[in-house]
């Protein structure tokens, strides 16, 4: 029996990936003389930032104090004091954050304005968590990062004092993640308002790999373990339907038997995963 393998329309980069991956190219084309570094992955996917490297656009993982070039702020975002240490060491920055980041640090920032205790949700070590939570310090201290509830219940007493408490999402956490903790802010505070800040394309691909798993016998998730949307894609499925996670085609050897067992095979990738690494596992699976 042939195998029946699938892949996900809404699967590999998003556009603020996409946009980001192809300004900085464009930007190294264009000032071929010029540094241009990067501070920080441009985005979780080592074949990417390898790629870059060998088109002469370094991925940095500190500033130097003085420089000159070129300096990208990532699509993850970075505090604004990045931005001034960035601009005093002599770089010219290029701002390629996300546009729905970019939002959801406004969201933020406009909610410790106007009174509220800020909730973010996500994890607090995630680039880009920092930098929305760097963004709203400037306006205001009460300010708590949570991934789940346990870590709100350690300031329980601090929800109950605030008139107002008001919620915003890291773009790529999960809805299931979300909902427990309004559930719980709602039975605790006076007044709440939650900004479901998590991306549209976030949405749509967990959505769409959610009704291919009910119907696949096998899940294969592919994409960097250092991306948040990719890991929690896997984790999703893997609750639904046998599922696999691999970085790129080559660990598919590691999972024969599960893939020889299966006949109908469904494929998604993270926003992060370029099509050429998504099209090497389907020729692979296809015997290719």
């Amino acid at each position: 029996m042939s195998k029946k393998i699938k892949l996900a329309k809404h699967s590999g980069f998003c556009y603020g990936v996409k946009r980001a991956v192809e300004t900085v190219k464009k930007l190294k084309a264009q000032n071929p003389n010029k540094n241009v570094f990067i501070l920080g992955e441009l985005i979780h996917n080592s074949h990417v930032i390898k790629e870059l490297e060998s088109l002469g656009i370094k991925t940095i993982s500190e500033l130097p104090q003085k420089g000159d070039g070129i300096c990208v702020i990532r699509s993850h975002g970075a505090s604004p004091e990045i931005f001034e240490q960035i601009t005093n060491a002599g770089f010219e920055v290029v701002d390629l954050t996300c546009p729905d980041v970019k939002k959801v640090q406004k969201k933020a920032i406009q909610l410790v304005q106007e009174g509220y205790f800020l909730i973010i949700v996500g994890k607090a070590e995630h680039p880009e968590v920092i930098a929305i939570k760097a963004s709203a310090e400037r306006f205001g201290s009460n300010i708590f990062v949570a991934s789940d509830v346990s870590q709100l219940k350690t300031i329980e007493q601090k929800i109950k004092d605030h008139k107002k408490v008001g919620v915003v999402v890291q773009t790529t956490q999960r809805i299931t993640t979300l909902n427990p903790i309004v559930e719980y802010l709602t039975s605790i505070s006076k007044e709440l308002m939650v900004a479901n800040t998590i991306c549209n394309s976030t949405t749509l691909r967990q959505n769409e790999a959610k009704e291919l798993a009910e119907e696949s016998d096998l899940m294969i998730v592919v994409g960097s373990r250092k991306s948040a949307n990719t890991t929690h894609l896997a984790e999703i499925l893997k609750g639904i339907s046998n599922t696999i996670h691999i970085e790129d085609d080559k660990e598919l050897k590691t999972y024969e038997d599960i893939i020889l067992d299966a006949n109908n095979i469904s494929i998604t990738a993270g926003a992060s995963t370029p099509e050429t690494i998504i099209e090497n596992v389907i020729n692979k699976l296809k015997g290719g």
